[in-house]
């Protein structure tokens, strides 16, 4: 099942033709009426609770990994040497005992995932692991004057072969389309104060980039995630960190368990 979840999500997020999937249907008048909710256009749902499957990776996801244990990671000798430097302690001192659970390390942690709509047009994400909370903004929306831990994420929902969503008449919401295979949520976030990409102290820096690819997936009536993370750091990193994580839908909330962030 991984390597099936991640080779199709691999090929489909680099099939041509994705486009944003977002666009006004025609009214009774036949004007162009305003565009869809981002809510009413959404080609998948991945509402609900989601449980991660960690099966790559797992020493380094499951237990925080050694000082200075950077295998395997694209980090340039300035990023080694501020990991060689990581002291949880004085994290813990500082009051930054969060900065591993960043969208970045916080999407790879064990744990569970509450995917709910704050509005029509935000989406909402919270981890039991870390008790954080993500907002991902469709359209405008007013940039933060300020960093901070999760960032600031732009979202857009994209159809394979250029396809678009709609609208209903005169500009009512409609209801959302039925689920497109090869559909996608793309989410671009910035604005992240220093955090950890591993527990360990492997740092990502304030202009760093974070996009992701949200996909679901349905293999013998189980329902699946996978998000596909992409970072870019010319501070820390030599090329982008590039990982796929999974996990599995649930029927409800049993097991949802919030724990504090640990910084070891």
């Amino acid at each position: 099942m991984p390597l099936f979840l991640f080779a199709l999500t691999t090929l489909l997020l680099l099939a041509p033709g994705y486009t944003y999937a977002q666009r006004g249907a025609r009214g009774a008048d036949g004007q162009p009426g305003p565009p869809p909710t981002a809510k009413a256009a959404a080609p998948i749902d991945i509402t609900g609770y989601w449980v991660s499957l960690v099966t790559d990776n797992w020493i380094f996801r499951v237990i925080t990994p050694a000082k200075s244990d950077y295998r395997y990671l694209p980090i340039n000798p300035e990023g080694r040497r501020v990991a060689d430097t990581w002291d949880p302690a004085k994290d813990e001192a500082s009051g930054n005992q969060c900065k591993g659970y960043g969208p970045v390390g916080v999407m790879r942690m064990p744990g569970r995932l509450h995917v709910t709509w704050e509005n029509d047009n935000t989406l909402r994400i919270d981890t039991d692991t870390g008790t954080q909370t993500r907002m991902f903004y469709f359209g405008a929306s007013q940039e933060p004057a300020q960093p901070s831990l999760q960032g600031y994420s732009v979202a857009q929902w994209q159809l394979p072969g250029g396809g678009r969503g709609g609208r209903g008449r005169g500009g009512q919401g409609a209801t959302a389309p039925q689920t497109r295979p090869g559909s996608s949520l793309k989410v671009v976030t910035t604005h992240m104060t220093p955090g950890y990409l591993q527990k360990n102290g492997i740092p990502y820096g304030g202009n760093a980039v974070l996009t992701e690819y949200f996909m679901t997936i349905e293999d013998k009536g189980v329902r699946y995630l996978a998000v596909t993370t992409m970072l870019d750091d010319p501070q820390y990193l030599t090329q982008s960190f590039v990982r796929t994580s999974q996990f599995k839908k649930l029927p409800d909330a049993a097991g949802w368990n919030p724990t504090p962030c640990s910084a070891r």
